[in-house]
């Protein structure tokens, strides 16, 4: 009876591993829980293309504090974290934008707003290369970063031609 109890009580501690490994990997690594509660509440692809935009704004800031006051402790690190959950936020607002327009869904609204940001964000990406404060720390992130925003950039100017227009309502 031993030998039962202790194979089952193995299987169900087996069960638990998987499951929680389960759990981690469809989690987005570089969203906070409140952040991921947030896109998951969005109820359109421009709320949540917007929320996308808001949070890569929100990282490449935090990244511009970092390199002006650096932490004590893992300050490589979170200057690379920073850099990947940016790209990681535009990858999945231009995602987006490309699984709306296939959608056949208006996001007119979110790809204004990405080819807008996107040019200013290529900007201050840019400022920090050309600036090399510490470039040696992440420049690899930061060229893929660099490409990144320039490839979300081109999706959005190419997705303003091949949206449909607003409707507009004609007078009689």
């Amino acid at each position: 009876m031993r030998t039962w109890s202790r194979i089952l009580l193995a299987i169900s501690f087996a069960g638990v591993l998987v499951a929680s490994a389960l759990a981690q990997i469809s989690e987005k690594d570089y969203l906070s829980n409140a952040e991921a509660d947030k896109i998951r509440d969005a109820e359109t692809p421009n709320e949540r293309i917007k929320l996308f935009i808001t949070f890569a704004d929100d990282r490449i800031k935090k990244f511009q504090y970092e390199l002006e006051h650096p932490s004590q402790t893992n300050h490589e690190q979170q200057l690379n974290y920073l850099m990947n959950s940016y790209i990681g936020c535009v990858d999945d607002a231009a995602d987006l934008v490309q699984l709306g327009i296939e959608k056949q869904q208006n996001v007119r609204t979110g790809v204004d707003l990405m080819a807008e940001r996107t040019k200013e964000f290529l900007e201050v990406l840019n400022k920090i290369k050309t600036d090399a404060k510490e470039i040696d720390v992440y420049k690899e992130n930061l060229d893929d970063a660099i490409e990144g925003t320039q490839d979300a950039l081109n999706d959005a100017e190419k997705a303003k031609k091949s949206v449909a227009p607003p409707p507009v309502r004609r007078k009689s």
